[in-house]
């Protein structure tokens, strides 16, 4: 099993689990440049991150990638023990990717979506801010009297740890989201996220 990265983007949650699941894997690190070149371009025609290589089986797309394998590693009880266990992890997955990761990708892109127009970019990146907070809030909330997301460890979590490292690397506001950081702080002592962090050169 392979995993194709950008160190601190998306796929450092799909590393978490798989040191989570503690199984053999590879994992190597791309240039942008390199995700455009036609080798790479036949597994993810979108010249993206993460892409998983599983034997002949290829699977992109983050919230499907940590599904997939925990439902191939049902041992590391990532997804829920009965139906709606992994309902609501499935929800929260669904939050982290389709909602907060999606508005970094506002932020982020703010230029681009902007066809270079410095202040609607401008615009862009402040209105995104101010959502992803809403969003943080909502899960801030999701947090109070719980130590993960749905009650037990999951993939959801994983995510939710990259998107908040983003969070700071924007410098955006969380004062006051107490159980959010208080996640945050007991995620990056657990050892498979440190091994994940290692591993991409980011400690």
């Amino acid at each position: 099993m392979k995993l194709y990265y950008f160190p601190g983007a998306c796929p450092l949650a799909t590393h978490i689990v798989l040191e989570w699941i503690g199984k053999p894997y590879e994992a190597e690190r791309l240039t942008r440049e390199q995700t455009k070149e036609p080798a790479y371009l036949k597994l993810n025609p979108a010249g993206a991150v993460p892409t998983l290589v599983d034997g002949d089986f290829v699977l992109t797309q983050s919230a499907a990638i940590l599904e997939y394998l925990a439902e191939l590693h049902p041992e590391a009880k990532l997804m829920g023990d009965s139906v709606k266990a992994r309902a609501e992890t499935r929800r929260w997955l669904s939050m982290c990717n389709s909602d907060i990761h999606r508005t970094f990708g506002l932020v982020f892109g703010a230029s681009y979506f902007a066809g270079g127009d410095d202040a609607i970019a401008q615009v862009l990146a402040k209105n995104g801010l101010v959502k992803l907070q809403s969003f943080f809030k909502i899960v801030n909330d999701r947090l109070k009297g719980r130590d993960w997301l749905t009650g037990h460890r999951s993939v959801a979590d994983s995510y939710l740890f990259v998107l908040l490292s983003w969070a700071d690397a924007k410098k955006l506001d969380l004062s006051g989201m107490d159980d959010l950081r208080r996640f945050q702080k007991k995620m990056s002592q657990d050892k498979g996220v440190q091994a994940a962090l290692k591993a991409q050169g980011l400690i």
